[in-house]
Parts: structure tokens; sequence; C-alpha cells
């Protein structure tokens, strides 16, 4: 366990009047962190991928986020212009600097006006890559780090998000189990910065029971689901 870590769980052991655990119990928590037990799982979640794709995309719509399912990675700039234009959005497009975004051909389209790194104020819209899809809810599983600003994913109007078909998972912790595969370090910690589940665009109801878009975040969510090759 790192320093900082330690220092922070000592703080509040501290303050509940707790002393260091024994060494029995820290090595069994240990032990369930390694191997969480998993909890139940919908039914509807345990499905083949390819119907979890088709659920993912049928929860996300019944959420008022759009969907498009194109073949290739080289489809998503038509995918995204074409959006932006039935929109009548702005083609300036803040976007993630992430490397998974590399092989978009981003140039087929060159009235895309792209600019990479966090959102800024004036950014109407943002392009993020997902980490996974969640097919049970139609949830987007977002993670932060130096080339996914969260900052993305929550002040640009709209939020248009590449979903690569491969990661939607059937539950929710299909999902953390790919994070701890994924992006565990070398002192054993696999949690980045933040992780955002997203369902849909922002929306609140707590002011006299009127629905207002966009209270939190962006108005709209836009998803391009991209198929290929199964890894």
């Amino acid at each position: 366990m790192s320093s900082g870590r330690e220092q922070i769980l000592g703080g509040i052991r501290r303050g509940l009047g707790r002393g260091a655990l024994p060494a029995d119990r820290a090595a069994a928590c240990d032990a369930r962190m390694q191997e969480p037990k998993v909890n139940l799982i919908p039914g509807r979640a345990k499905l083949p991928h390819e119907a979890q794709v088709q659920l993912f995309i049928k929860m996300a719509t019944a959420l008022d986020a759009s969907v498009d399912r194109v073949a290739s990675l080289a489809a998503v700039p038509a995918a995204i212009a074409d959006y932006l234009a039935q929109h009548n959005l702005p083609t300036d497009v803040r976007m993630s600097p992430d490397p998974a975004l590399d092989a978009i051909p981003w140039s087929e389209r060159p009235l895309l006006g792209i600019t990479r790194g966090k959102a800024e104020p004036q950014d109407l819209v943002g392009v993020t890559p997902a980490f996974a899809g969640i097919a049970e809810t139609g949830t987007l599983m977002l993670t932060s780090s130096r080339n996914t600003p969260a900052t993305l994913n929550f002040m640009p109007d709209t939020h248009i998000v590449v979903l690569q078909a491969k990661d939607v998972v059937g539950a929710y912790e299909e999902g953390f189990a790919r994070l701890r595969e994924r992006s565990r370090d070398a002192n054993g910690n696999f949690m980045p910065r933040t992780v955002n589940l997203i369902s849909g665009p922002s929306r609140t109801a707590d002011i006299a029971l009127t629905l207002i878009m966009g209270a939190h975040g962006p108005r709209q969510m836009h998803i391009v689901v991209v198929d290929g090759e199964e890894t």
C-alpha cells in the first residue's frame, strides 16, 4: 500500500478510535481485494456478446442517448460529422488525446476542426473514448487519466463517445474486473483517479418535478458503437 494511502486510512482509523488492523484481518482484506466475490448478476446481462451489444444500444437509447453503430473505425469521422450536421452543431470539437483515437482517419473529414486536450469553457462538443459499456443498464464506464481528462465528460454541451463493440460487457462486475485486469500497477492498485459511470445525458427533476436536461453535464449524448475484430 502506498504511503499516502496508508496516511489517509490511518487518519480515518484514528478518528474512529481504532488501531491498526490485526495481521490476519489485514490479510483477509487484501485477499478479498485481489479476488472480489461477484454479486448477483441480472439474467438480462447473461447473454452472448452480440446480444449484449444490442441490449446496450437498447438501454442507452431508452435513456435518451442517441446511438450510431458503424462497421469500423474508418467510419467514425463520417458518423460524427453527420450527427453534428443533423443537429446543427459546430464542427469544432474538443477530443481526448487518448492514443485509442489515433487510429481513426480524422483527415477524411477535413471540415471537422479537432483540438485535443481537456475541455475549456467555450467547447460545445466533446469527443471521448469509453473504457467499457455496461449492457444491463446502457451505462458507459469512463476512466480519467492524462489522456482521458474527465472535464470532457461534463463540460461540453454535447458529449460524443466512441465505444468499441468488443468493450461492451454484460454487467458492472465485468466492467470492474476488466478495470482491475488492465489498470493494476506495480503496487497492486488498479483504480484510476476517477471512474465515471454515465447513463445518458445529464438531467434532473428535483425542482417542481420538471425535467431539466443538461443540469449537471451535457444536454445531448451520442454514442458511436464501432464493430470490428473481437479480441
